[in-house]
């Protein structure tokens, strides 16, 4: 165990798993201008400021797993933060798109090592309810990121250009740098080390995809995080421009972040006692018909229905996707224990691609309505609800085994 106190451990993970989620809800009181300032043909085509550091995280989860195992959890994380800060670096001397997106598809292969590197390190020191306990209080950091960042993003902005949130970033980066390289220690020791053999991964993604109940998982998760990935790449247009809320914005976006979080601590209570499968196709009905209800007022209000309307829709919507992500995560893991690590690699690697495509899908068709945002949460969470209805209970598998 590391001689640092937990306090301070959990502290530093909790900072560093939260980069990728910093560097994605600060920009989006941003977002307008620097499209305007990057000269997009497209209002829509600033979403992909967003969106694709998502798809620079699906590669990223994959590759630095094997790595962190072979020459250890800091060096790992330390070769993510150095990718990282050369996309916030890119980013920020960006003047066309093209190298904006090059910029954030980096900062988001680079930030794919705090989140699953960061998991690792907890599991090297702790387990069971200790370990339960750690992510609990990192969750709960969590819950506070996406609900503060547009706030400080909206601060920067009150007395400086959008590029200083790049350089914002760029400081967080090094701190965390040298707040791993001199306040943690090492936590994977050389006798537990393993040779760098990507073949492991390929199988990981064979047998992962090979198994039922995983492959359907880990499609529904992605589904439902393409859904809510859509409503992130939207929710500046929606709020700031579509609805007039101008510098509201970033309190209206934080008190729905608060939505997603407060998920979490339900979950917990509700778990224990529903499963997690039928939590998961509670949430799922409700999200399908609550979408369902809404269409027609969404259709009759020609796609823009008084904000309070919405406002009844999309909180409850917001939490039961909150609901869903740490259970369609465990759901997909269960059968794959015995290959855990690339497996949790595997799945969230394909599931957040797969989002990163449906939610650019969302996003494109954003036509100043909220149209293809709830179309996008009902369509994609009735597939989902599909994919998981077709696999069967755990209790029931067992129950035919010793039957």
């Amino acid at each position: 165990m590391s001689e640092k106190t937990p306090l301070s451990f959990v502290t530093l993970m909790a900072v560093l798993m939260s980069f990728v989620a910093l560097s994605i809800d600060i920009m989006l009181p941003a977002l307008s201008q620097m499209g305007i300032d990057l000269g997009v043909e497209q209002a829509n085509d600033a979403q992909l400021i967003l969106s694709m550091v998502f798809l620079g995280m699906a590669p990223g989860m994959i590759i630095f797993g094997p790595i962190s195992d072979t020459f250890g959890r800091k060096r790992a994380i330390h070769f993510g933060l150095v990718i990282f800060l050369a996309g916030a670096l890119i980013s920020y001397f960006s003047e066309s798109m093209n190298v904006m997106l090059f910029g954030r598809f980096l900062q988001g292969l680079g930030g794919a090592s705090c989140r699953v590197v960061t998991i690792a390190m907890i599991r090297d020191l702790f387990s069971g309810v200790e370990m339960a306990k750690i992510m609990s209080i990192i969750m709960l950091f969590f819950i506070l990121v996406p609900a503060f960042a547009p706030l400080i993003g909206q601060a920067i902005l009150f007395y400086f250009k959008w590029r200083f949130i790049f350089l914002v970033l760029a400081g967080l980066t090094l701190t965390g740098f040298l707040w791993l390289s001199l306040g943690q220690e090492e936590t994977l020791k050389e006798d537990k080390r393993l040779p760098l053999n990507f073949s492991t991964v390929l199988a990981g993604i064979r047998e992962t995809l090979s198994h039922q109940a995983s492959r359907n998982y880990t499609l529904a998760a992605g589904m439902a995080f393409g859904a809510f990935l859509g409503y992130i790449t939207t929710v500046q247009q929606i709020l700031q421009v579509q609805y007039d809320l101008g510098d509201y914005f970033s309190i209206a976006f934080g008190l729905f972040a608060l939505c997603i979080g407060s998920a979490s601590y339900f979950n917990s209570r509700l778990v224990d006692r529903f499963g997690m499968q039928s939590i998961c196709l509670y949430a799922l009905k409700f999200i399908i018909l609550w979408a369902f209800v809404f269409l027609p007022i969404v259709y009759f209000t020609q796609g823009h229905p008084h904000f309070a309307l919405y406002v009844c829709y999309l909180a409850p919507t917001l939490f039961c996707v909150g609901i869903l992500f740490g259970n369609f995560n465990a759901l997909a893991m269960e059968p794959l224990g015995h290959i855990a690590g690339v497996a949790n690699s595997v799945i969230s690697s394909l599931s957040t691609f797969l989002s990163f495509i449906l939610a650019t899908f969302i996003g494109q068709n954003y036509t100043n309505t909220v149209t293809p945002l709830v179309l996008g949460f009902f369509s994609l969470g009735l597939l989902s609800y599909i994919l998981v209805k077709r696999v069967r209970p755990v209790e029931k598998e067992k129950s035919e085994l010793f039957s």
